[in-house]
């Protein structure tokens, strides 16, 4: 029986020193996945002397960790490769877990793969599903042959890895611990690094409600075809209180930019109502926002894939349609 016991979850904190939810849907997933292994649930967060630690044990707490290691340092006050990894590989050298879970943030899907490749392990990444095979192997599974087939994949070194895209696993069934907090001290070697921030720009998309957790998403494909229509989408977005998401066939076209990507090669997103103006559906997108607890789609063609998981579909013009709505929405606003 190997030694390697655990499922460790890297708990990533936001700039503004608050941990982003996929932290708790792996946690909520690691506790079904615990069940079948008889194993615990760690988490390890690196942060500054300064951060409201408070805050951030009741919600890992909350999330149902056995065991969280808390890491302090000046360094993590802004991300950086070098030291964040080294500092991860010293501590999963020491604890050895059997499962390493890391959401595919944009930070999570940069940090991973350095880790894995140091472990010597393998690393599945932007996974939609996880479970535990008959053999107590991690069955890591994701979208591959771009995006129509979904592979399960195994991993035969210790640590098994894998990034998880936010919003596909569901919060639930936490189980509430007394969760045991270990602060842990970095090593010297750790704190190197090849790199110096100079300055952070935020994008101007991610200003205020992000993609990831907007309730109201109002997305525009190839169909909206110029910058006009997405206008419109903005119009439309802004009077329901959402945003505006794009297919990639959008944003290689130049009508959006890349932050607003829905789908395969960009966001996952799961908000209460999701309207596809002009979309087709393929898979590729379709793995990105299927999860949406209502979908409405507005497109010409009546055999566009989207209407086959849509709620609600109508056939028709969009440059007729969205303005019809914008009109009636501001009537009864």
């Amino acid at each position: 029986m190997s030694e390697n016991r655990g499922i460790l979850i890297y708990a990533q904190l936001s700039r503004n020193s608050e941990v982003v939810g996929v932290v708790a849907e792996l946690a909520s997933e690691a506790q079904k996945l615990s069940a079948k292994l008889d194993n615990e649930v760690i988490s390890a967060v690196l942060l500054t002397d300064g951060t409201n630690i408070d805050n951030i044990k009741e919600n890992l707490k909350n999330s149902g960790f056995d065991r969280v290691y808390v890491i302090k340092n000046e360094k993590f006050k802004e991300y950086s490769t070098d030291v964040y990894s080294k500092t991860i590989i010293n501590l999963v050298s020491e604890i050895k877990p059997a499962i390493m879970l890391f959401g595919a943030t944009t930070q999570g899907r940069d940090l991973a793969p350095v880790v894995a490749a140091a472990l010597n392990t393998g690393l599945t990444a932007d996974c939609t599903k996880l479970d535990i095979n008959e053999k107590g192997q991690l069955a890591a599974t994701r979208p591959t042959f771009g995006g129509n087939l979904m592979a399960t994949i195994l991993c035969k070194n210790y640590p098994q890895m894998a990034t998880v895209r936010p919003k596909v696993l569901q919060v639930e069934n936490i189980q509430v611990k007394d969760t045991e907090f270990i602060e842990k001290c970095v090593g010297p070697d750790c704190l190197n690094s090849r790199t110096k921030i100079v300055e952070f720009i935020q994008n101007i998309q991610e200003a205020g409600v992000t993609l990831s957790d907007a309730d109201v998403i109002v997305a525009g494909g190839k169909g909206v075809k110029n910058e006009k229509g997405f206008s419109q989408l903005k119009e439309l977005a802004g009077l329901l209180n959402g945003v505006v998401g794009a297919t990639r066939g959008a944003v290689d076209m130049g009508l959006a930019d890349s932050s607003m990507q829905v789908g395969q090669t960009g966001k996952t997103v799961c908000p209460k109502l999701y309207i596809a103006v002009g979309i087709s559906g393929a898979i590729q997108h379709q793995v990105g926002m299927c999860g949406s607890k209502k979908i409405i789609a507005i497109n010409s063609d009546e055999k566009a894939p989207i209407f086959d998981i849509a709620d609600v579909g109508i056939v028709g013009d969009l440059n007729l349609i969205i303005p019809e709505l914008i009109t009636e929405l501001k009537n009864r606003g």
